[in-house]
């Protein structure tokens, strides 16, 4: 049989069909192009979260003016240029960083001398028979010691007294007992000293219960984690919850709050599974403020309404991310974050880019400019502050806006992703020309919860609302400290050890006087550091 000629005429409809196939085809090619440059995008960020820069401060992207250092060599080679002299040749002066000495690492170390003598029997004379004087000393070596924990147990006996004249006289004695301090927990060996030990291993040190037990059991004392949760949360609930209440009034009449929220787990939780997530949120005040406050507080959902509760009484500016269940805080002045905007760009961008060659990088170099300029009025008066905004860095807003309306990136990219960023958050983004308390990131925020992120990675989860509840509270009541140059511990241990005299009910001038920033705190700090 004869080969199959082929066939080199097509009908109108069958090339119709076939024009309709590759243009399927072809869509499919892009669809499938797409989906594999957004991979390939996903990857990037991967690696770069995983190797790459974590500071947001720089990175590495070439501008149109600057070269590549691998083959930096071949373009900057210029054979006319002329060799340096002794006389040419300088050095830029620069500081080293000094090496502490092993005094200065001490100088805030309490210090015992060993001396070391010859003992009596040997301070006779093998040549003449006479007597060794001590004529002087030489310093050897230092070294730093440990001493280890120690536990006692301190007993409270009152005491009794009758007057014998009283009884002579009338014959009933006039009697007087004395009082013992108020307790901090009635029927239990809990001081104010071992609950403020444990709770700063905890909620600062990250040592878990768990582990704490442990601790205690090779140190002899048997304490099991469940009575040391129970010191936590009855201790946090009744003297501590009067503090939280007291700082969180403080802090909505500030002028500026940053907020931000995180994930927790909360194992016994009604109406929830247990590998469910809920939520932490803080609420911090501005950098500016004479009363630095951080506030932690449990909820069960990321829902806006968490927020606008809490919020409810404060109509001041709230810097925040671009999460939009912020929108539901009514009466405030919405601030956003360029620190994020700034990270969208980043992530946008892909290997090797330069303003040449990547939208991203415009951007970023767009954002980066701005932390620059805005970062030379830190330290200036609040007007000139506001003056040089106006003058300066709403030129460069206004300018990097208008280029943005000039990008037009492919749907569901890093690029959209950022470009849609900025434009949806403009009024946000811009609102802190409005104000020079206002700062141009919510960097305070993401700082003030890290504490509680680095944390979770070893407690994990909390075991009930309750402990979780009270976790916030402990973790205002510290960060809060730490944010006023205060040693946790021992804020911690000044509170426990007198608001038991004050009863469950301690008035708002005595909150006030024990609140992290007032003169009377900061002193008793400044006197204790002396001591050291």
């Amino acid at each position: 049989m004869a080969a199959a000629q082929k066939k080199n005429t097509y009908t109108a409809a069958e090339v119709a069909e076939l024009q309709t196939t590759i243009r399927q085809q072809q869509a499919e090619i892009d669809t499938l192009k797409k989906k594999l440059d957004h991979m390939n995008e996903i990857l990037l960020n991967a690696q770069r979260a995983r190797f790459g820069q974590s500071s947001e401060k720089k990175t590495y992207v070439l501008s149109e003016d600057q070269i590549c250092l691998f083959n930096e060599a071949e373009q900057v080679q210029d054979h006319k240029a002329e060799e340096p002299t002794e006389e040419t040749f300088t050095v830029k002066a620069h500081a080293r960083k000094k090496k502490r000495t092993i005094a200065e690492l001490a100088k805030n170390l309490p210090v015992e001398e060993i001396i070391l003598q010859l003992p009596e029997s040997k301070l006779n004379c093998s040549k003449c028979g006479g007597t060794f004087r001590l004529i002087g000393k030489k310093l050897v070596r230092r070294e730093l010691i440990i001493i280890p924990q120690q536990e006692k147990i301190l007993e409270y006996y009152s005491c009794t007294y009758a007057c014998d004249k009283c009884e002579k006289d009338t014959g009933f004695a006039h009697i007087l007992t004395t009082q013992a301090p108020a307790a901090l927990m009635k029927h239990s060996l809990a001081s104010p000293s071992t609950v403020a030990d444990v709770i700063i291993k905890k909620y600062v040190d990250g040592l878990p219960l768990a582990r704490q037990e442990k601790i205690w059991a090779r140190q002899g004392v048997e304490l099991s984690r469940a009575t040391l949760a129970n010191w936590v949360i009855q201790c946090t609930q009744t003297w501590l919850k009067p503090l939280y209440r007291h700082m969180k009034q403080a802090l909505l009449e500030d002028t500026v709050i940053h907020a931000d929220e995180t994930t927790v787990q909360v194992l016994k939780e009604d109406g929830k599974a247990a590998t469910s997530e809920s939520r932490m949120w803080v609420y911090a005040s501005g950098e500016g403020s004479k009363k630095p406050i951080r506030i932690f507080e449990y909820q069960p959902d990321r829902s806006g309404k968490r927020p606008a509760n809490f919020l409810k009484d404060f109509g001041g500016y709230l810097v925040t991310d671009g999460y939009a269940g912020y929108n539901q805080v009514a009466n405030v002045t919405h601030c956003g974050c360029w620190a994020h905007a700034r990270r969208k760009w980043r992530e946008a961008m892909p290997d090797g880019a330069t303003v040449k060659t990547s939208k991203a990088a415009v951007g970023y170099r767009y954002c980066t400019k701005l932390f620059t300029l805005d970062g030379k009025t830190s330290y200036v008066l609040p007007k000139t502050r506001n003056e040089y905004r106006q003058n300066v860095v709403r030129p460069l807003l206004e300018e990097y806006f208008c280029w943005l309306k000039t990008v037009h990136p492919e749907k569901g990219s890093k690029l959209e992703d950022a470009v849609r960023y900025s434009l949806n958050q403009e009024h946000q983004l811009t609102a802190f020309l409005d104000s020079p308390e206002v700062p141009i990131s919510n960097n305070l925020a993401e700082n003030a919860i890290r504490p509680f992120v680095v944390g979770r990675k070893n407690w994990l989860f909390c075991d009930s609302v309750k402990g979780a509840e009270s976790s916030a509270i402990v973790y205002s009541i510290v960060e809060t400290a730490k944010a006023n140059n205060l040693e946790p511990y021992d804020y911690l241990l000044m509170v426990l050890s007198l608001l038991p005299s004050e009863r469950k009910s301690p008035s708002h001038e005595v909150l006030e006087r024990l609140m992290p920033w007032h003169p009377n705190v900061q002193e008793r700090e400044v006197l204790r550091k002396r001591k050291k």
